[in-house]
């Protein structure tokens, strides 16, 4: 039987970091995965793929705006879809394939097959061949991740009722897709199809799209999708979803219980995910499980059995892969007898829409409900120079911060290039920046970023230089 100080199961971004991490530190170090490509959801079925498809098809929609650039392009430009899906899943196979490398290089055991607790220091990994081996470990990290959500009455055939899994590898683009629930997976996938010529309509039982977020970027992203296309039906609870021959029949109730109904030939039911410990056997090492399925864990992601550890979409707070690498480092750094620190507040959010929409820290809605006294200051990507020279006249920033002290409690904002601008907002908070330090702080011209010093001036004392 093989023995190793770490056996961590599940090789998603929190997994494969926490093995790496273990490895820097000098414990011998095996990750388990049942699929034949490490990288979990994230990178095969995720994030990745998402963001190719979004890629190819925002090049594709960009086309349609060439001639204000003084770019004639003649005759007809074509999607192929097949090309397209082809070269997602090769983005995906080059990452997958460079976590594999990085597990070589860090010496890391790599054992293929589903991994299931036979007490709390043994775990047996179940192969594709029929055969299993057990391995011991003096610390087990549980980082099996998440599946997609459904609802009780919806029977998804992966054909025409499909998760965002089938989603990523359609053979053709749908003539209308159905999307059920507005949050950031449905919205990404549904501007996928849209630019590639799909009806889309996204039905969301709340009373706007990525409710998780600030009221205001929900109102932004919902008027420029509108605007290229999509169609909303906010505060409808779907009642039913029938497969009807080659299409669908969405069903559902507004607030005045009036019945809409819906026909597509696609639905894509992205109603949020759920953890998966399937097959973990996981009260065989006394690990305590929730009753909505999350891995127990205390603030250092330690469970209710010592040497037992869990992080990332199986444990409480926002299902994000970056969220889930930060863990897998902590929980390293804790088994070397390190105090490393997570502060929640500031992890970061991005939908990868175009215009993306990012945020950190505090909403102005839980500031209101907390009672918390804030000023907030905004600043339009309208007014600077490097969005009207591209043509990225969509969205602003919004800061928030301390009526008192200064200190910033939260940055929104909505707009191109802001997946990569809300690091530094993130950075700004790490260090309990002010607003009026990050106005002082001189930015680049013309580039996208200056609206995040524009903001902060805004909010101290109303001083927007450029609008």
């Amino acid at each position: 039987m093989s023995s190793f100080d770490v056996v961590i199961i599940g090789s998603g971004p929190g997994g494969y970091v926490a093995a790496i991490r273990c490895a820097q530190l000098g414990f011998k170090t095996a990750i388990i995965e049942k699929y034949s490509t490490l990288g979990g959801t994230c990178l095969n079925v995720g994030c990745i793929p998402s963001k190719a498809l979004l890629a190819s098809s925002h090049h594709y929609s960009e086309i349609a705006h060439f001639a204000d650039h003084g770019i004639e392009v003649s005759g007809e430009v074509k999607v192929n879809l097949e090309k397209m899906i082809a070269r997602k899943q090769a983005v995906v196979d080059q990452t997958s394939g460079g976590v594999k490398f990085l597990m070589d290089k860090n010496k890391i055991t790599v054992l293929e097959g589903l991994g299931s607790f036979v007490d709390a220091t043994h775990v047996a990994v179940a192969k594709a061949d029929g055969t299993s081996e057990t391995v011991e470990a003096k610390n087990i990290i549980i980082a099996t991740g998440s599946k997609p959500s459904s609802l009780p009455f919806i029977k998804i055939d992966k054909e025409r009722i499909i998760t965002s899994t089938e989603a990523l590898k359609l053979k053709e683009v749908p003539k209308h897709l159905v999307i059920i629930g507005g949050g950031v997976i449905g919205i990404e996938l549904g501007q996928v199809y849209l630019r590639l010529g799909a009806q889309v309509s996204v039905v969301e039982y709340l009373d706007r799209i990525i409710p998780g977020m600030d009221a205001s970027l929900s109102k932004e992203l919902t008027k420029v999708l509108k605007k290229q296309g999509m169609k909303f039906y906010v505060s409808h609870k779907v009642k039913s979803v029938e497969r009807n021959g080659e299409g669908v029949v969405v069903q559902a109730e507004n607030a005045k219980g009036e019945t809409i109904t819906l026909q597509g030939d696609y639905s894509l039911v992205s109603v949020g995910r759920r953890p998966y410990t399937d097959g973990l056997n996981a009260d065989k090492a006394g690990v305590k499980i929730s009753d909505r399925g999350m891995v127990e864990v205390n603030d250092h992601l330690q469970t209710n059995v010592p040497n037992i550890y869990a992080i990332g979409d199986v444990v409480r707070g926002a299902m994000l892969a970056h969220k889930a690498e930060e863990e897998g480092a902590m929980v390293a750094e804790i088994l070397a007898g390190q105090k490393p620190h997570i502060d929640y507040n500031l992890i970061p959010g991005v939908v990868y829409t175009w215009p993306e929409v990012a945020a950190v820290g505090q909403t102005e809605e839980q500031l209101k409900a907390s009672g918390i006294e804030y000023k907030a200051g905004s600043f339009p990507f309208k007014a600077l120079g490097r969005a009207r020279a591209g043509g990225d006249l969509d969205g602003f920033v919004k800061i928030l911060a301390d009526a008192k002290t200064d200190e910033v409690l939260g940055v929104h904002m909505i707009g191109a290039r802001c997946a990569d601008l809300i690091a530094e907002a993130v950075t700004a908070m790490e260090f309990k920046a002010s607003a009026e330090d990050i106005s002082r702080i001189s930015h680049a011209h013309p580039t996208f970023a200056e609206a995040i010093k524009e903001a902060a001036l805004a909010a101290t004392d109303n001083r927007a230089l450029h609008v």
